[in-house]
């Protein structure tokens, strides 16, 4: 087996940013779900971007390191220390201290306010579940923190990591022209995807690929990591009810129904009376939540139903084994659909996941709307009635002073009643309309038709 690959990640920019503009005035807290790379980009990013660092790692520290964060109110001392313990020479503003894993030291992460205002050197925290509850209790927030989420590998970083930069680069320019990518290419760009949908963007996921171009060795890692998860919502909740929650994402989906039914999970169980329940779900990071828009507006954020959401996996990859959870590898047949291009209509909803995936980490917050209209037709015998029709935009995302509605298809097909319907009731408001779908960038009018693999790009 290889050396597992360190991966080119867009975030890494974002922290070069935050090192040239904050010159030490904030630290930086990178959040995002376990197991996403959040400790090897930073190690990355002190080793190259400094003259020297010391990483704590909260998961498994030092008992001296630890207990030099009950002295911080000598600070010339408290260094001195730190850099005795760990034999590492820090140097006026070219040296970051990293404290990993925050979230299990929270006297740490109090101490970034008096380190910061120190001046010294540069702080980076990374983390997961750092603002539950438990881990927040008694401490006071830092506000000089500046924080980033990450996410797993996009679909454009998956094409750098399996060394077809060049592929993605072309499906940019195509998309900025709105130029058709051609036959052959977008059949190539299709597979692709495909296998961006089983691996996901797990970098250990990714790496037991590439080391071993075998499904059945990525089905293990991710169902190592999927347990990790469930370990970790045992923790936060021991009424197996958060554990419930996240095990049931894939099943509501499969619904179709319009939002993710609380009731049919937990017996009896209302949204409204799990705020903190689905606020510590959500900052697990391992969940992406699109909530309702009662008013498709720009500012969508200030019209908001949270009793009513759809809950998607941060990670199509783990969705797909999670969704198949019961069955061995061998019995798993969705490996061969997805990848023959045979998936039944009836597994769409894992097209739904991934450009959930994909338009969270391009920046987007989630949301979706559903409307009715009531249609009047004639029957046979002459007489008039009303018919009630249900639609349901699958996400709207803001585009300067308008709105874009997108739905999505897991296939070919170009039928799009629901975006035509929201196109007629708000045309004002509208501004491009998109299709997602699995066949080549066309155009409709003004409705843009975009293969499913641009989604990130909006």
């Amino acid at each position: 087996m290889t050396k597992n690959q360190i991966f080119k990640r867009k975030v890494y920019n974002r922290m070069l940013a935050w090192k040239s503009q904050s010159n030490g005035s904030t630290a930086l807290l990178l959040e995002g779900a376990r197991r996403i790379g959040k400790s090897t980009i930073t190690r990355e990013f002190a080793t190259k971007e400094y003259d020297s660092h010391i990483i704590i790692d909260f998961a498994n520290p030092d008992p001296l390191v630890v207990a030099l964060f009950d002295r911080t109110h000598d600070l010339n001392r408290f260094f001195l220390e730190l850099q005795a313990f760990t034999g590492v020479t820090l140097s006026h503003r070219k040296s970051v201290i990293v404290f990993d894993e925050v979230q299990f030291c929270p006297k740490a992460r109090q101490a970034i306010k008096y380190l910061v205002a120190d001046g010294r050197y540069d702080y980076i925290e990374t983390g997961s579940l750092v603002s539950i509850h438990k881990n927040t209790a008694n401490i006071l927030i830092p506000s000089e923190e500046e924080r980033i989420n990450m996410f797993p590998l996009d679909f454009e970083e998956f094409m750098w990591a399996i060394g077809k930069k060049a592929s993605f680069d072309l499906v940019k320019l195509n998309f900025d022209s709105l130029h058709p990518m051609g036959a052959e290419f977008h059949r190539s760009m299709m597979r692709d995807f495909r296998l961006y949908i089983l691996v996901g963007g797990m970098p250990q996921a990714i790496n037991a690929y590439l080391d071993n171009n075998d499904f059945a060795t990525v089905d293990r890692v991710k169902r190592n990591i999927l347990d990790l998860y469930i370990d970790d919502f045992r923790k936060i909740d021991s009424t197996g009810r958060a554990c419930s929650i996240f095990e049931a994402i894939p099943s509501e989906l499969s619904r179709n129904t319009m939002g993710f039914k609380v009731g049919s999970v937990i017996e009896g169980a209302k949204p409204s009376r799990m705020g903190e329940l689905f606020a510590d779900i959500a900052d697990s990071k391992t969940v992406n939540i699109s909530y309702q828009s009662t008013n498709p507006n720009v500012g969508l954020g200030l019209h908001t139903n949270f009793d009513h959401f759809k809950m998607f996996m941060a990670d199509t990859g783990l969705f797909v084994t999670l969704a198949f959870r019961d069955k061995s590898y061998t019995d798993n047949i969705i490996y061969q659909k997805l990848l023959s291009d045979k998936l039944p209509t009836d597994l769409g909803y894992i097209f739904e996941n991934v450009i959930a995936q994909l338009l969270s980490a391009a920046g987007h917050k989630l949301f979706f709307y559903t409307f009715k209209e009531t249609v009047k037709t004639v029957g046979d015998n002459g007489e008039e009635k009303e018919t009630v029709k249900r639609y349901e935009i699958d996400f709207l995302i803001a585009n300067r002073d308008k709105i874009c509605p997108i739905e999505v298809k897991s296939s070919g097909y170009k039928s799009h009643k629901s975006i035509d319907a929201f196109q007629s009731k708000y045309s004002s408001r509208v501004g491009r309309r998109i299709l997602l779908y699995t066949k080549d960038l066309g155009k409709e009018q003004d409705l843009i038709c975009l293969p499913v693999y641009m989604a990130g790009l909006l």
